[in-house]
């Protein structure tokens, strides 16, 4: 197991490299178009009250990856403890097994889970995440919708360390704007949409939350396999340290028993000559 993953890891982290750029342009043109238009659209406008909180978990299919999961599992629960003291009322959406054996065995509720290729993630299934979320959003607190939402899920940061992410992805936050160090007199430039900033949002909102998602699957992939290489080179280490040290016992077990046995033959044998 520790050589398939190193053997997919340099794959995963390619994919990674490969969808950050689009991730990044898409993300800046959603920023462009909710700072400088004046739309007040129902996924970039904070809402007065926000009762009702989606946490999407990304975890794994299968286990033997150390703290993977368990990580991301209690950061879940941590983001859970800080909604509710909020007031807000906290529903759950799943991605992979380990998250849903989870809540299943402790039986609490999900909207939806979504198992099977976490290792190996597809823009289907990202599609399918942004669809369920962006429709639970859309719809009003009595019909079940949600006021917010956010993705928790491991970032692959090298091939020994992978940190748990908390995001909101919406309301919309501006992710890529960046304040200015000393006053200046610079002159941004003027945004023109057409045919109108409500037509270019209603199109790039829903490639925005999709490409988040997918790039959120696509870092969790990574960081997957770099834990599992990790922790199985751990086991596999811990194994031959433990036949190392059995063997070692075992010899020495083994001449004591010789040592032992040579012992009572000679003085047996000293013993028949006394006799004599």
């Amino acid at each position: 197991m520790e050589l398939i993953s190193a053997s997919r890891i340099q794959k995963a982290q390619q994919r990674v490299a490969a969808s950050a750029p689009y991730s990044r342009a898409i993300t800046r043109a959603v920023s462009a178009v909710a700072t400088y238009s004046n739309v007040d659209h129902p996924l970039t406008s904070e809402r007065e009250k926000l009762d009702t909180a989606a946490v999407v978990v990304f975890t794994s299919d299968r286990g033997l990856a150390g703290a993977f999961s368990s990580s991301i599992l209690k950061e879940a629960e941590q983001l859970a403890e800080l909604l509710r003291s909020e007031g807000k009322n906290v529903v759950f959406y799943l991605v992979g097994r380990k998250a849903v054996g989870y809540f299943s065995f402790r039986k609490r509720a999900s909207v939806k889970a979504w198992t099977g290729g976490t290792d190996q993630p597809q823009f289907e299934t990202a599609k399918e995440i942004a669809d369920a979320v962006v429709e639970a959003y859309n719809l009003d607190d009595q019909e079940g919708g949600v006021d917010e939402i956010h993705l928790v899920y491991n970032r692959f940061v090298s091939m020994v360390s992978q940190v748990p992410e908390v995001v909101r992805l919406l309301p919309l936050e501006i992710v890529e704007g960046e304040a200015p160090v000393e006053p200046s007199n610079e002159v941004y430039p003027l945004y023109e949409f057409e045919p109108d900033a409500a037509t270019v949002l209603d199109a790039l909102l829903p490639i925005y939350v999709e490409s988040r998602i997918f790039n959120a699957m696509l870092q969790s992939a990574a960081a997957e396999h770099a834990a599992r290489q990790k922790a199985m080179k751990s086991a596999s280490d811990n194994a031959d340290n433990l036949i190392r040290d059995f063997t070692r016992l075992a010899n020495n077990a083994r001449q004591s028993e010789i040592t032992q046995q040579i012992s009572e033959i000679v003085g047996g044998a000293d013993a028949l000559a006394s006799a004599k």
